[in-house]
């Protein structure tokens, strides 16, 4: 795991990187207007949807990024109250693997995982 940074602040970055990822497969997916894009994106993205969109990838993982999965989703952080702890956890633990492969550069080992996400067609 990158020594510099906490699981927190790869979380952070890992965010960022699922949401453009998010936007990207759903504006190529067909043409709706932005508002209902809006919708669908923030249902990806939302812990509900991170934590489902781990449980695609987990047997995928190698031993070093499932470590990183567990050290994210083991850090202690505010849960909004809004949101089912353990689901909230868990997309920390897949946001941070995000931020820690695109940091490191691991760029296709990023979009091989992220292209193993299965979106749904959700109206």
């Amino acid at each position: 795991m990158n020594s510099n940074l906490s699981p927190l602040m790869l979380a952070y970055v890992g965010d960022a990187v699922f949401e453009l990822f998010v936007r990207q497969k759903l504006s190529r997916q067909k043409a709706l207007p932005v508002r209902q894009l809006h919708r669908r994106a923030t249902r990806l993205v939302r812990a509900e949807g991170q934590d489902a969109a781990l449980g695609q990838i987990e047997p995928l993982l190698s031993e070093e990024e499932a470590e990183i999965v567990r050290r994210g989703r083991n850090t202690k952080s505010r849960v909004p109250k809004n949101a089912d702890m353990a689901a909230y956890r868990r997309a920390t633990g897949f946001e941070a693997l995000l931020g820690w492969l695109y940091l490191n550069g691991e760029h296709h080992r990023l979009e091989e995982l992220l292209d193993a996400i299965e979106m749904g067609e959700e109206s």
